[in-house]
């Protein structure tokens, strides 16, 4: 029962990628015959260790109601570098380019904790213009950083001069930040409701300790492909797009204020995801090492916030809340092939 599950959602996957593409339909009425055959062909199990950095930042964001700016606020949070530690499956075809197989792959980043960079804090609270009113920067420390990633899907060779993957993908990811010290810049008020320019004798401050907290929790779904060949053994070479508006994101903002703590929750939804990626390899008595280099997005997700004062409760603030993320994520790979 299993290979017939298996056999269905590959035929499925098959005829989609030849409905976009009829050049390929007479090779793949050739592949999808000899399937059920193909199905028993040999496949390896691989683990490996990986070591790596992301650079980038995590976005907090509050769309304006009634102001002018682009955003009401948005608060940015270094990770330039992060450095981490993991390890990564995969399940797949020991040959991909002589039959079509399944795939699946599995890999968990540990970060290590340390200074990051900087956190800043931006606000367009003007209700005529959209110039900058508020703007503070603080040292920033990522203390959590956790990231797993699945994929599951099929490997189809292309007249043994390349392969594609179609997949399906999931991935969660955790990030906890802290911001401490640091100084403020701030518009005066105009008297009228208003605030003169930044740049017009403002109100200057400075920081001492720890300010700020935030967390992000993660959950993706996406589809994607790749494409690749291993043709000039033992080297290999693959590159992998992902798309998805399947976001969701809970983030955990306290402002330690020593008078009244006041923590934010929000929850946001529909961003844009997309993730390009390549791979270069070489693999020599079941030994391969890998460079793997991927840009991940997240953008445009808007949801809704609470708000808890002095710790009395939570209770809904607007729908105005949305969250980001941009990293580079450079890794080396060693794995062995069972």
């Amino acid at each position: 029962m299993k290979n017939i599950h298996s056999f269905s959602f590959l035929i499925i996957i098959i005829y989609l990628i030849s409905a976009v593409n009829p050049a390929f339909s007479e090779d793949i009425a050739q592949i999808t015959e000899q399937l059920p055959a193909q199905l028993d062909s040999k496949y390896g199990f691989s683990l490996g260790f990986q070591k790596g950095i992301v650079y980038g930042q995590a976005f907090e964001l509050v769309y304006p109601s009634n102001t002018k700016g682009k955003y009401l606020s948005e608060l940015t949070w270094d990770m330039k570098p992060v450095f981490y530690a993991g390890l990564e499956a995969d399940f797949n075809r020991v040959d991909l380019m002589s039959k079509p197989g399944f795939f699946a792959h599995a890999a968990f980043k540990l970060g290590i904790p340390g200074d990051t960079g900087v956190m800043e804090n931006r606000d367009w609270m003007s209700y005529k213009n959209g110039n900058l009113t508020h703007f503070s920067s603080h040292t920033n420390k990522t203390k959590e950083y956790y990231w797993a990633d699945i994929m599951i899907g099929a490997s189809i060779p292309v007249k043994n001069i390349f392969y594609i993957k179609p997949f399906l993908s999931g991935s969660w990811m955790h990030f906890s930040f802290s911001g401490r010290d640091g100084y403020r810049t701030y518009a005066r008020p105009n008297g009228s409701g208003d605030y003169f320019s930044i740049d017009d004798d403002p109100v200057y401050g400075v920081f001492s300790g720890e300010v700020i907290r935030y967390k992000q929790d993660w959950l993706l779904a996406a589809a994607g492909f790749s494409f690749g060949s291993n043709k000039q053994l033992p080297f290999l070479f693959e590159f992998f797009f992902s798309i998805s508006p399947f976001t969701y994101c809970v983030g955990i903002d306290q402002h330690l204020d020593p008078s009244k703590i006041i923590t934010f929750a929000d929850y946001s939804f529909w961003g844009l995801y997309i993730e390009p990626k390549i791979k270069i390899g070489y693999t020599k008595n079941n030994i391969g090492f890998l460079f793997e280099a991927a840009y991940r997005y997240i953008g445009d997700t808007r949801g809704l916030s609470y708000i808890d004062i002095g710790n009395t409760g939570y209770f809904y603030q607007d729908g105005n809340a949305g969250a980001g993320l941009s990293l580079f994520d450079i890794r080396l790979i060693v794995k062995y092939t069972f």
